[in-house]
């Protein structure tokens, strides 16, 4: 028995009784074998695109008529391009030795399902409507000129597919606007152990400066980028534990795109040049002071707060095209040695260190007075505010800053498109719009309350719903906000902590009747928006990704 095929056996326990019910009411999985097997799914999606356990079921779609894709996450737009990251599972429930092959018949599969998903023109097969509305939100952004970059992420309890796949994913021809991912129970023990501190030796070349001040010692130095390859290569992502993203893929993220360019160039001597260098913390680190450079560092706890991208691609550009890098190939690098219990500098480190890139500033943000207050208010109003993120299951009365900002500008600020659509600007852009500093833990509270509503509608949907139920959750909750102010007889900015009983018991008893009104209001809006014609599911996607509707639901 291989003990990481083990451990991810054992943990699957724990992740199909947290899903069974979900599983149940929205992909009729209830066989424990299929639910082990989506579990497994779950964990991989969850654990490398670094989600919560709600967003990651989100993504799954297994099940009848999949089309050989048991998970899919749509990135926002970004400069022109968005990222779709495929996922394909295969769990081997009775042989835990991690050594069955990934089989050549489901690269196939997913190499099918590429060549049709991503053509607007293309005929689709008949697949089930979970996959189906995240294809046409695909195609919608296709037919608006986005680029899509595709990541397949092939997942298993074994070993990698044979050379007979390799071929078939060459044939296919996507060139470099698909990456193909491997994914198994080794690299998935190797992210979820990521809390052992990581003590290793870095190999530097020719003179570095060290100075001690406040309490703390930094080393500015250049180190080749093999050494960067061989610290990767045996610590991988568990080096990025304090980073802000884990590795976001070359293809669809330019900035990685020109590292990797750069180094299979013949510029990469002057890669030192280019690159803005590393930046890397520790609790200690020592050399050998009497040596004039090459020095052997060794540090203790080491983590890569800034950089984790430059690193992650330079590894994996080693590694894929197995090239004999220069000898003059370096790179910056920055080592801080910090007191063991400051983690506010750390913060503030990496956020220097960081904010200068589009990056998801949620975590960031977790420590603001504004989030801090929140905290406060909405725990003595019985519920419990997560600014922070955590492993631990949600639970009812638990609101996320995530849902809380996405909740709030549907609800209050009436911006449910960029609600929708524009996440990673929640923390960033829009964040002053949505935590105004008159925003209060009982407004955060019944905005969460109708969101809850809509988006448990979205995810199961009655069957005599209409098709832009699934695009729809954030405009319902803009409607329900207006009827539940309308009933209570109030504007938004009277709207306190005393009203919160009286809004929950609305909420409950009539939360469903606001919910059907809204419904009838946005296809009224759609009826005006398009007359009688047919609308298509790409059409309605675009429509509520751009919010078309808005300006008619407020009239």
């Amino acid at each position: 028995m291989n003990i990481n095929a083990s451990i991810i056996d054992q943990r699957l326990s724990a992740v199909s009784a947290s899903i069974a019910q979900r599983a149940q009411d929205e992909l009729s999985i209830t066989d424990p074998t299929r639910l082990k097997s989506l579990a497994f799914v779950h964990l991989s999606v969850q654990t490398l695109l670094d989600i919560s356990p709600d967003e990651a079921f989100d993504c799954l779609t297994e099940g009848t008529q999949d089309f050989g894709v048991d998970a899919m996450q749509i990135s926002e737009e970004f400069d022109g391009e968005f990222v779709v990251t495929l996922f394909q599972g295969k769990y081997k429930h009775k042989n835990l030795d991690g050594n069955s092959t990934f089989p050549e018949s489901g690269v196939s599969s997913l190499i099918r399902a590429i060549q049709v998903l991503f053509d607007p023109q293309a005929q689709l097969q008949p697949i089930n409507p979970r996959l189906l509305s995240r294809v046409e939100e695909v195609r919608s952004l296709i037919r608006d000129g986005y680029i899509p970059q595709v990541r397949a992420v092939l997942c298993n309890n074994g070993l990698h597919w044979n050379e007979a796949a390799d071929i078939l994913i060459k044939q296919a021809g996507f060139n470099n606007q698909v990456t193909w991912e491997y994914l198994n129970h080794d690299r998935l023990v190797s992210i979820l152990q990521s809390t052992k501190p990581i003590n290793d030796t870095l190999h530097l070349t020719g003179s570095a400066i060290i100075e001690d001040f406040n309490f703390s010692r930094v080393l500015i130095g250049r180190i080749h980028i093999k050494g960067i390859y061989s610290l990767m290569h045996r610590h991988g992502e568990r080096l990025l534990d304090r980073n802000i993203r884990r590795y976001l893929g070359l293809q669809g993220n330019r900035v990685n795109e020109a590292i990797r360019d750069t180094l299979l160039s013949k510029e990469s001597n002057n890669f030192y040049f280019y690159n803005n260098g590393i930046t890397l913390v520790c609790e200690k680190f020592d050399y050998n002071a009497l040596q004039r450079g090459d020095y052997q560092v060794n540090v203790e706890n080491l983590q890569i707060i800034n950089g984790g991208q430059t690193c992650m691609t330079i590894y994996k550009t080693l590694k894929d095209h197995m090239f004999e890098p220069p000898s003059d190939a370096y790179i910056l690098l920055r080592l801080y040695q910090l007191p063991r219990d400051n983690d506010h500098l750390i913060r503030q480190i990496t956020y220097a260190t960081n904010s200068q890139n589009p990056v998801d500033l949620k975590d960031l943000r977790a420590n603001d007075e504004l989030q801090k207050r929140l905290e406060v208010d909405i725990e003595q109003l019985g519920y419990s505010y997560r600014r922070k993120r955590t492993d631990s299951t949600i639970k009812p009365v638990d609101i996320t800053s995530g849902v809380a900002a996405e909740a709030v500008l549907s609800v209050w600020r009436q911006k449910p498109h960029q609600a929708k659509f524009f996440s990673r600007e929640h923390f960033g852009k829009l964040y002053d719009h949505i935590f105004s500093e008159d925003l209060t833990g009982a407004q955060v509270i019944i905005a969460t309350l109708i969101y809850r509503i809509t988006e448990n509608r979205r995810k199961r949907p009655k069957d005599n719903d209409p098709p832009f139920i699934r695009y729809a959750s954030c405009f319902l909750a803009m409607q329900m906000g207006h009827y539940l102010l309308e009933d209570m007889k109030l504007v938004l900015e009277d709207l306190g902590h005393v009203h919160l009983n009286k809004a929950e018991m609305l909420i409950r008893e009539r939360g469903e009747d606001y919910l059907e009104r809204a419904i009838v209001a946005i296809d009224s809006a759609l009826h005006k928006l398009y007359g009688t014609r047919e609308v298509s599911l790409q059409q309605l996607a675009a429509t509520f990704r751009r919010g078309d509707l808005i300006e008619q639901l407020l009239e």
